[in-house]
């Protein structure tokens, strides 16, 4: 990233729904990013032709252009409903794709949805595994609960909320040029991480 050019924010949606809570809170930070003048990127990964990763197996379908996205990136926001407290197979399989090429040192958002209560384990895991790909996870995340009431139209109708989403966006932007040091400790014993498994 340089001085004169803005910085690009990719934006991954976990959920294949059509009516996704998760896409609508993802475009109202992506939304936030634009608005601090960030070029964003919203990969919607129904888009994406991703079989479950296989190591031995050449990137098959749409797997090099996803990574081609997000490696390109200055700054990622990664949104996933709640399944069974974690994150989504949709997401789980794309970032399977994705290593340290795509992730080290970079600033990355959390954001969950859930259809109950505040989905604080889906967020713990997957800021679990962004560690152990020495990304840089913004300390400040978002969650929509109790999600089916708090969406109409396309839009989040709680303002706190909508403003908690955007505020991610936001600081994505503010925080993407961040230079973390050392590495974490679950990177260095991440050998998969590094197509080593």
């Amino acid at each position: 990233m340089t001085d004169s050019a803005p910085t690009t924010v990719a934006g991954v949606c976990g959920s294949l729904r059509d009516d996704s809570v998760s896409r609508t809170a993802l475009r109202t930070a992506l939304d936030a990013a634009a608005d601090r003048g960030a070029d964003t990127d919203l990969l919607d990964l129904r888009e994406f032709d991703l079989p479950a990763y296989d190591p031995d197996a050449d990137e098959p379908g749409d797997a090099a252009e996803l990574t081609r996205r997000v490696r390109e990136a200055d700054a990622i926001l990664l949104a996933t409903p709640m399944y069974h407290g974690s994150y989504s197979s949709p997401l789980k399989t794309a970032l399977d794709y994705c290593g340290f090429d795509e992730f080290e040192d970079k600033t990355v958002g959390v954001l969950a949805v859930a259809g109950g209560s505040f989905p604080i384990t889906a967020l713990e895991h997957l800021r679990s595994v962004l560690r152990a790909l020495d990304a840089w996870v913004l300390p400040y995340q978002a969650a929509v609960p109790n999600a089916s009431s708090r969406v109409s139209d396309g839009e989040l109708t709680d303002p706190e909320l909508a403003e908690r989403v955007a505020t991610l966006g936001d600081r994505v932007v503010q925080y993407a040029d961040i230079q973390p040091d050392p590495r974490s400790f679950e990177s260095e014993q991440n050998v998969g991480g590094s197509r080593g498994d």
